[in-house]
């Protein structure tokens, strides 16, 4: 009889337990990236009373719980923020701390440190691909992400540039309208901009005008050719001259007064194989221009993209990616070990962490703008609390028994 307090304790340490677990996942309802433990019972070995065939058995109580993490899928709630990434699906975002210890997360609240880098909110590094001129090379070893952080983007010379334009096929020549002229701005190679002029004249032939184009005479230290030539279109009003796969007309500058190189800007006249300039019997118009080179500017801010990509964004509106954030696959995450800050470790039992792109091998997907809420269910949890405490007080009713019992026993003596 009096193993029964024993017994009765090891179910009140039990459930003790089990309820100290209940109340850190309830402690854990919002706290981004949280995954919650389950509480596993085991009996402990019995006692056989007897050698015989069929002896009885009494057990000894219960062990004390096991618990294992618990890595089902937070729903994912968008925050807008440009450095919030939440993952769909299997895997972790890879930390460093301060010692060097390699850590695994799901809470990806990230922001840039004092030295540019990316990292949690507890100074974690985040540990992916930086940039280089724009590329991302995810063959490479992973390491900290470095940012531009209040660097400038350097400029870009003009290289390519475009007009789509209709001339006006009524045009006759001396005609007001057989003129027409459009201008884009481009950029030298020190990202100062300058006028391109395009020129169009109409000729007597049907079908067939003249342009001209030039950058400013005034921008270069000794007047620069313009590039001209002759543009015929058929009689559906589709360039024909130049072909498509012609060469097209190219733009030079030379001697510019600013000091920058000279400037040799291809005009492409078709988009693939269409043509940009047409002539319809519509008034000479442009409906776009466009040129590849920017002015050197100015970070505007730092964010990531859907993917794991993260973006520079600068005050040209020219966006480049600057890192690539890195995702570990492990085969049996319940192995971790929690240490805090959503934060986990590998155990001697964890299966060798694979990092990798996310979306392949098994990974899931990064969202951008978003964070994983904590995966406690807030019914279960008070559900599986209510069994516990109803556990401890069935416990504790075996004890106050046997201290009955045994006080009925001492009595007989008296």
């Amino acid at each position: 009889m009096f193993t029964s307090f024993s017994t009765a304790l090891s179910g009140l340490k039990a459930n003790t337990t089990a309820i100290d677990v209940m109340g850190n996942n309830l402690a854990n309802l919002n706290t981004t990236g949280f995954k919650t433990s389950d509480v596993t019972f085991e009996d402990l070995m019995s006692e056989s009373l007897s050698n015989g065939p069929g002896a009885a058995q009494i057990g000894f109580g219960v062990s004390t719980p096991s618990t294992l993490l618990n890595f089902s899928q937070g729903a994912i709630q968008s925050t807008g923020g440009a450095l919030d990434a939440a993952i769909q699906g299997d895997g972790f975002f890879v930390d460093q701390s301060a010692s060097g210890t390699i850590g695994y997360t799901r809470n990806g609240t990230f922001q840039v440190n004092s030295n540019g880098q990316l990292s949690t909110t507890t100074g974690q590094l985040v540990q992916g691909w930086s940039a280089t001129n724009g590329t991302v090379n995810t063959n490479a070893p992973t390491g900290p992400i470095t940012v531009p952080v209040g660097s400038l983007a350097a400029a870009q010379a003009t290289q390519t540039t475009s007009v789509d334009l209709n001339l006006d096929a009524s045009a006759t020549t001396g005609a007001t309208n057989g003129t027409f002229s459009t201008s884009v701005q481009v950029y030298d190679s020190l990202g100062i901009s300058h006028v391109a002029t395009f020129a169009f004249t109409k000729t007597a032939t049907a079908n067939q005008w003249n342009y001209s184009a030039s950058i400013p005479a005034t921008d270069t230290t000794a007047p620069s050719t313009p590039v001209t030539g002759t543009l015929t279109f058929d009689t559906n009003g589709n360039l024909t001259s130049p072909a498509a796969g012609a060469a097209q007309p190219v733009i030079a500058a030379t001697g510019l007064v600013d000091g920058a190189a000279a400037l040799n800007i291809t005009w492409n006249l078709y988009n693939g194989t269409t043509p940009r300039i047409t002539q319809f019997a519509q008034t000479s118009a442009t409906s776009a221009v466009a040129q590849n080179g920017v002015p050197a500017a100015n970070l505007v801010s730092i964010g990531i993209a859907n993917g794991g990509q993260i973006f520079a964004k600068y005050s040209s509106g020219q966006q480049t990616v600057v890192g690539q954030i890195a995702m570990a696959s492990i085969r049996n995450p319940e192995s971790l070990i929690a240490v805090g800050n959503s934060n986990f470790e590998v155990s001697a039992l964890t299966a060798a962490p694979t990092i990798g792109l996310p979306g392949t091998g098994g990974r899931g997907t990064v969202v951008a703008g978003s964070v994983e809420s904590s995966n406690a269910d807030i019914a279960k949890e008070f559900t599986d609390l209510i069994v516990y405490q109803r556990g401890y007080e069935a416990n504790a009713k075996v004890i106050t028994a046997v201290d009955q019992l045994s006080q009925a026993t001492i009595n007989l003596k008296q």
